[in-house]
Order: structure tokens, then C-alpha cells, then sequence
């Protein structure tokens, strides 16, 4: 799964009436068997920017569009995200079908206790003891099972960042450093403020 900032609220609409549907007409096994198929569409159209450009392009005529991903969807999906994708198509939303996906893994795993978790590393393969201490930490934090995914940050000198949801807790060393820096600048101008006050007494 990519990477998730801010999910927008339209997205969480449509997300939130799929999901009701699914736990409606087949309960949270549904739900997840959909959720999976989602996000696996998600990260085809994410991977292919053809396909990516066919849903969003403006000067794309509305009902080829529709008639082109029934084509492309119909007998390659389950009927419940058909009907889905379609009713998007058919509303101009085909191009944030990506963006529902991401919205809609974040409510199930809400709807299942669970919390969605990105985890940034220098070569994106933390060690299992870091991700164990991030597991540990999350869930006394949230209360819920971390889901963890790990994501490559080549600009980190080492350390962790964290997103959980739209919070960025940023624990790596570049941080720790500007940090430092900045407190060393700050106390630095502290001292020579406090100098010059002592000569001038």
C-alpha cells in the first residue's frame, strides 16, 4: 500500500457508503475481501500512469470513460466493487477511485480495531526489534493494533519517522540534529545576552 498523508473528505464519503454496503450484504468478511481488492486496484492505477491518466483526464468524454472501465473491470473484479467503480465513473469520480482506497483501508482497520502505520527507515527494512518497540509504542499510544508499513526515506541520515493518520512523529537522527542545532544556536545566544549583561552592569 502507498504511502497515506491527508484523506480527503470526499474521499471518506464514497469509502464509508462502500463500506456500509459490504457490511450490509456480507458482514466484515465482505469488507475486508473488498478492502483487498480495493487497495490492490488502488496500487495498479498508482503503478500504471496510463491507466491513471485514462480515469482523470478532462478531455475524456464522460460515457466512453464509463463504457471503457465496465469493459476493463466487469468479470476481473467482484460484482459489489463493479457496481462501485461504476457509480463512480458515472458521477465523474473515476480518477479518485486511488484516493477511495486509501480512505477506505483507513475505516476498515478503524472498524476492526486496528490503526495504519508508516514507518520510514533510510533503506525502508527496519530490523524486527525496531519494529516491535514501534508496535509496542503505537499501541499504548492508540489503544488499537498497529498496522505497519515500511517505506524507504533515502534523505534520513538513520532513525525512524512515524505517520500514524495525518500525525507525523519524526524520531530520525536528521531531525535530532537540526534539533540540537537549533537548541545549541538558541542557548548559545542565551550566554552571550547573559555576557553582555554582566560587563555592562
Amino acid at each position: 500500500m502507498a504511502a497515506v498523508t491527508n484523506i480527503d473528505e470526499i474521499a471518506l464519503v464514497y469509502a464509508r457508503a462502500l463500506l456500509e454496503e459490504c457490511e450490509h450484504s456480507g458482514g466484515t468478511a465482505q469488507a475486508v475481501s473488498i478492502g483487498q481488492e480495493l487497495t490492490e486496484l488502488g496500487e495498479l492505477i498508482r503503478a500504471d500512469k496510463k491507466f491513471s491518466e485514462f480515469l482523470r483526464s478532462p478531455l475524456l468524454d464522460g460515457s466512453k470513460r464509463v463504457a471503457s472501465l465496465s469493459k476493463i473491470l466487469q468479470g476481473r473484479v467482484s460484482d459489489v466493487l463493479f457496481r462501485f467503480a461504476m457509480v463512480l465513473a458515472e458521477r465523474g469520480r473515476a480518477g479518485r477511485l486511488s484516493d477511495v482506497a486509501d480512505a477506505f483501508d483507513r475505516l476498515l482497520q478503524e472498524r476492526l480495531g486496528r490503526i495504519e502505520v508508516d514507518v520510514y527507515t533510510v533503506a525502508g527494512n527496519a530490523d524486527e526489534a525496531t519494529l516491535a518497540t514501534v508496535r509496542t509504542r503505537v499501541k499504548e499510544a492508540f489503544g488499537k493494533e498497529p498496522v505497519l508499513h515500511q517505506y524507504a526515506d533515502p534523505n534520513m541520515i538513520g532513525g525512524v519517522k512515524l505517520r500514524v493518520g495525518d500525525q507525523l512523529i519524526d524520531g530520525s537522527i536528521a531531525t535530532g540534529l537540526r534539533n540540537m542545532r537549533t537548541r545549541i544556536t538558541r542557548l548559545g545566544g542565551e550566554q552571550i545576552r547573559a555576557r553582555m549583561r554582566d560587563i555592562l552592569r
